[in-house]
C-alpha cells in the first residue's frame, strides 16, 4: 500500500517502520489527499486519534500525527506531517467526523490550527486561557495566573 502511494506521490511520502508499526511522513500539502485515499481506497475507516509532538529545537517544530485503523484489514497505520510554529494544516473532519474533537484538542494543547475546521476553539481549557500546555516550552508548573485570578479569585491554582 505505502509503496503504491510512494509510486504515485514520490518524495512527498516517506514510509517507515518502527518496532513493527508502520507509519509514513507526508508533505503537508498532500495530507488531505493522502487521508482521503487511505479512507476511501485503502479502507482506513476509523480515525483513532490525532495528536502532535513538539520539538522546539527543530525548524519545523511540530509533528502532527493521525492514527488510523482499518476494520476490514485489521491494520493500523500512522500518518505524520511536519509543520512550523504558526503554520496550519487542513482539517480532516470531512473525512472522519471523529476528527472534530481530536483537532480541537490538538489546537487547545499545542496551538495548531486546522484550516476549514467547523468549530476551531478550545475544548479542554477555558476560552480565555493563555498558552498551550503540551508544548515543551510551557513550564510544568506554569499556568495562566491572570485567568486564575479573574475567574477563580485566587492568587494561584498551584
Amino acid at each position: 500500500m505505502v509503496a503504491k502511494l510512494k509510486g504515485r506521490y514520490g518524495s512527498g511520502i516517506e514510509p517507515f517502520t518502527y518496532l513493527g508499526q508502520n507509519y509514513m511522513v507526508v508533505d503537508p500539502s498532500l495530507i488531505p489527499e493522502i487521508l482521503r485515499i487511505l479512507r476511501n481506497e485503502e479502507e482506513f475507516d476509523y480515525c483513532v486519534d490525532i495528536t502532535a509532538v513538539h520539538y522546539p529545537k527543530r525548524e519545523k517544530q511540530f509533528d502532527v500525527v493521525w492514527v488510523l485503523y482499518s476494520f476490514p484489514r485489521n491494520e493500523r497505520i500512522r500518518v505524520t506531517t511536519r509543520i512550523a510554529d504558526g503554520e496550519s494544516i487542513a482539517t480532516s473532519v470531512p473525512i472522519w467526523a471523529t476528527a472534530n474533537w481530536l483537532e480541537r484538542e490538538v489546537f487547545d494543547m499545542f496551538g495548531i490550527k486546522f484550516d476549514g475546521h467547523p468549530d476551531m476553539k478550545r475544548i479542554l481549557l477555558p476560552d480565555g486561557w493563555k498558552g498551550h500546555p503540551l508544548r515543551k516550552d510551557y513550564g510544568i508548573l506554569q499556568q495562566d495566573n491572570e485567568w486564575v485570578q479573574i475567574n477563580l479569585g485566587i492568587e494561584s491554582g498551584q
